[in-house]
């Protein structure tokens, strides 16, 4: 093997766990950014509309200060819950709606 194979192939080789930890920290190709939980209470659960209302804090991934408000969710979510529950919740925009994605009673 020549000196400059010999060079490039240590230099590589030395790049090789930098590049490990670089693509466990990347998120997957199409993936959104992690979202965190936000906590609330449930006022109004309308499960024949697939509707949520609840009093909640900040939900730091859309930008929203805390209110009371209505969220989309699937029927297996509204399910766990009746008003006058503290819970701790995931909500995005999916297809355009701001949709209730995880939710967890207290």
């Amino acid at each position: 093997m020549n000196v400059k194979a010999l060079i490039l192939s240590a230099a590589l080789a030395s790049l090789a766990p930098w590049a490990a930890i670089a693509a466990t920290d990347a998120p997957a190709a199409g993936a959104t950014a992690s979202v965190g939980y936000t906590t609330g209470e449930v006022k109004k659960v309308d499960a024949e509309q697939g509707k949520i209302t609840l009093k909640h804090g900040p939900i730091d991934n859309l930008g929203m200060p805390g209110m009371t408000m209505v969220f989309r969710a699937e029927a297996a979510v509204l399910a766990k819950v009746k008003p006058g529950d503290n819970v701790r919740f995931k909500a995005d925009k999916v297809d355009g709606a701001i949709k209730v994605t995880e939710l967890v009673s207290q």
